[in-house]
């Protein structure tokens, strides 16, 4: 049996030893707060749901020593989490003992054994890269439909997952690839070639090009004039009787004089033509829709994650129209406070909150900035033209006297694993934990060691990114 084989027979495993829990218990289910994270959350309650079984749902930022500690305490005998708690195995064994616990993740573990009580799934059990291959909503899916071949029906949740964990790069890995294909087969997605343009199911034309900062587009992202004159200048005409053009209103030639016009802006860049890729439209979504583009739909997840309202998430992700709408209405709450971030960013990075090395750029937003989207504000940094190739982190403190801290890379260079840098830098640091994938992890530290901390990532980085130039 090859790994691929073994990591699916350890999900059966684990779905049997689920089948086993008497149905007058009650499941206790813990998520994590991000799109893979409620897209994981949504396919259990999904099967919980079709099989009759009550539950009690947390969906959190991260698996700390007192989350652990109080949810030992509450008078349940299963727990499951979902796309969280690799990070914390041994934790969990010790305080969970009598207790039956199922993690299913594809972070980077701990360890790779459990003890007898705790059925741990986990594709870099195998050797398998869960950073790239699966995402979290993707194992809760496989172990779903090993449940019940009925949450096929719920492949293209996984996807959407898959996609706000950035692991789709012009087609995916071998078991998100798979997961695709039954979504495909079940009549959920459609997969068509096309620009890659974040909002272009939404936004009018210009818009869509004017914020498109990945790819970049040379004297087009960014400037609202840069890109009507643009388009006039390609032969498209931005505007139509009715108003605004959207991608969609295009005719086949503006689409082909559109793809070779954002060629040639970018014909100076490392590989111009990667604005076409694959384009994953959710078939039963509206037209106009944030919730059709199955990378609109990821962005929409987080955004209910980010602003504590993750259960609009899982509403809109098991299809219920009153709450989809309020999750879409939330969007515009996201975007404020995003924009309240960067312009936070711009008023203060040349002050003593923003310290710039060679090769990186530190940034701490103590209590300005919600600790929920830090990491948002690094990985749009980390896209943007001034800041490309540089390592960005970026910290805020929480309510309970730690900091949180995102780390991201700019550029396109896949070789470097962020989680082990992460870790190189908490080492021999008290009360710390690390945790996410090669290209986006953080940690949790103690807010009174920010100085410390940020000393020795000055080091780490600084080394790191010498060694990349070398």
């Amino acid at each position: 049996m090859d790994s691929y084989d073994l990591f699916k027979e350890d999900v059966k495993k684990a779905a049997d030893e689920f089948k086993k829990i008497p149905k007058d218990e009650v499941i206790r289910l813990v998520s994590h707060l991000d799109a893979d994270g409620i897209s994981a959350a949504s396919i259990m309650v999904k099967c919980l749901n079709n099989d009759n079984r009550k539950y009690s749902i947390s969906i959190i930022q991260q698996v700390k020593k007192e989350i652990i500690e109080n949810l030992a305490k509450e008078p349940y005998n299963h727990f499951v989490f979902t796309d969280i708690g690799s990070g914390a195995i041994t934790e969990i064994e010790e305080k969970f003992n009598g207790k039956k616990v199922f993690i299913l993740d594809h972070h980077t573990p701990e360890k790779l054994e459990s003890k007898e009580n705790v059925f741990f799934v986990n594709p870099h059990k195998f050797g398998i890269d869960g950073g790239k291959e699966v995402s979290g909503s993707g194992v809760v899916y496989l172990f779903a439909s090993s449940l019940d071949k009925k949450m096929e029906e719920l492949a293209h949740i996984a996807i959407i997952g898959a996609m706000g964990d950035i692991q789709e790069n012009n087609g995916f890995g071998k078991i998100n690839d798979g997961i695709l294909k039954t979504a495909i087969e079940k009549g959920k997605i459609k997969v068509i070639r096309g620009l890659r343009l974040f909002g272009a199911q939404t936004k009018p034309l210009h818009k869509v090009l004017e914020y498109c900062t990945d790819p970049y587009i040379p004297n087009v992202s960014g400037s609202e004039s840069g890109a009507i004159q643009f388009l006039n200048q390609i032969g498209v005409n931005p505007k139509d009787g009715k108003g605004w053009k959207k991608v969609r209103h295009l005719s086949k030639e503006e689409m082909k004089n559109l793809v070779t016009g954002v060629i040639l802006k970018r014909f100076n860049e490392k590989n111009p033509e990667d604005v076409l890729g694959n384009v994953y439209l959710l078939k039963e979504e509206k037209e106009d829709s944030p919730t059709k583009d199955a990378k609109e739909f990821a962005t929409l997840l987080n955004a209910c994650g980010r602003l504590d309202k993750a259960s609009l998430g899982i509403g809109a992700c098991l299809g219920d129209e009153r709450i989809k709408k309020k999750a879409i209405y939330l969007m515009g709450d996201y975007k404020k406070e995003i924009i309240h971030s960067l312009n936070w960013y711009n008023e203060n990075k040349s002050g003593s909150f923003v310290v710039k090395g060679n090769g990186y750029v530190i940034i701490n937003a103590k209590t300005n900035i919600r600790p929920t989207l830090i990491g948002t504000l690094a990985s749009i940094l980390s896209k943007s033209n001034n800041i490309e190739d540089k390592f960005v982190m970026s910290m805020a403190q929480l309510i309970d006297s730690t900091t949180k801290v995102s780390l991201r890379k700019g550029g396109r260079n896949n070789q470097i694993d962020l989680i082990q840098i992460i870790t190189e830098i908490i080492k021999d640091m008290p009360d710390c934990e690390a945790g996410g994938h090669a290209n986006a992890a953080g940690a949790l530290i103690p807010t009174e060691i920010e100085d410390e901390f940020t000393e020795k990532a000055k080091v780490v980085l600084g080394k790191m990114a010498m060694e990349e130039v070398v």
